[in-house]
């Protein structure tokens, strides 16, 4: 299904008037008001309200990480995620402290979790593969796994939808796509992912440097997910068609969602009008990609944790810029003068 473009409206006209009529000099909120109308465009309201937000964290693990691409070893990610379901990571953490909703989601982990509340289980198999061996996954998977996180997003309420993910192994799923769907060289894509010292980065810009070259063939975004990607990305993947199809707010959180959302932009281009990036990461090669998709991050803290951590730090600043067009006076109602310019 084909998105419809949100710009160039007459709702976004109605929505650049009603800042420009706010009690302050034109443009005086900077990055706010390019936020408040973007928020307003895509739940097409000029007092937009967000509501029931949902953090997500897509977990899975990847068979690339046999190859000593990530400091951690992959039994991490079963681990961090009952930390999640525990209330003990950093995303846990500001979660409850803004008041969203955190559901993980197991997309392939390498392990067998009890049922409990806030875990969904959508597992494709126990893992990945070894992109260096053969595709990560077949077509037949990423198919799945995509369905599976439309089907996520569709199980959820609200109209707000922040990326949260964890995976061993991810930031080299992530720097294989950048490269593949970039042009950019693999070196200039890769960082050091979960703490690599550099004998250790190098050792993974050799890896990916094979695994690009034993899948040289693979240009289509889809192919690219099934040859470099995990099953944690292809249902993120899912999640966030389904959630611009449904105009809900995406909420990009760091380098691996980014990855996903580049995939996203290569499928359906008018996914970035729904997307708002939340912070560019000290991961090297996202403030790269973030420029390669023209997209302007609300935060630089240094981030590289992932978890959908960046995704929450931002979260105020979208309340803050509905609240903005929402409740803010205007020249008129609040009986100030306003300059000749933004009066004529």
């Amino acid at each position: 299904m084909l998105l419809s473009d949100l710009s160039d409206s007459t709702l976004s006209q109605a929505l650049q008037h009603k800042l420009d009529q706010k009690t302050k000099p034109l443009g005086a909120l900077g990055r706010l008001e390019a936020l408040a109308l973007q928020l307003g465009e895509i739940l097409g309201s000029e007092s937009p309200e967000l509501q029931q937000p949902q953090l997500v964290v897509f977990a899975g693990d990847h068979g690339l990480a046999a190859r000593g691409v990530s400091a951690y070893p992959s039994d991490v990610t079963w681990q961090m995620v009952e930390n999640f379901l525990a209330g003990g990571a950093c995303v846990s953490v500001l979660a409850r402290q803004h008041g969203i909703d955190l559901t993980v989601v197991d997309c392939g982990v390498r392990h067998d979790f009890a049922p409990r509340p806030g875990l969904l289980d959508y597992k494709v198999a126990y893992g990945t593969a070894d992109a260096l061996e053969q595709p990560a996954m077949s077509a037949f998977e990423c198919e799945r796994a995509v369905a599976q996180g439309r089907a996520v997003v569709k199980s959820l309420p609200g109209n707000v939808l922040l990326l949260g993910e964890m995976g061993i192994g991810n930031t080299s799923a992530a720097s294989l796509l950048m490269a593949r769907l970039t042009g950019l060289e693999i070196a200039d894509c890769t960082g050091v992912g979960t703490g690599l010292d550099e004998a250790g980065l190098q050792r993974k810009i050799a890896v990916l440097a094979q695994v690009l070259e034993r899948h040289a063939g693979v240009t289509d975004p889809l192919e690219a997910m099934e040859a470099f990607g995990g099953f944690e990305m292809a249902t993120m993947l899912g999640a966030v068609l389904q959630a611009a199809q449904e105009n809900r707010v995406v909420v990009v959180d760091g380098f691996i969602a980014s990855a996903v959302v580049l995939v996203a932009h290569a499928l359906q281009p008018l996914v970035l009008q729904r997307c708002v990036f939340a912070h560019s990461s000290g991961e090297r090669g996202h403030a790269l990609m973030l420029h390669h998709l023209g997209a302007q991050p609300l935060l630089d803290l240094g981030l590289r944790l992932g978890e959908g951590s960046g995704a929450a730090l931002a979260w105020p600043l979208l309340q803050s810029a509905c609240l903005v067009l929402r409740d803010m006076a205007s020249f008129a109602s609040a009986g100030v003068s306003q300059s000749d310019a933004a009066s004529s």
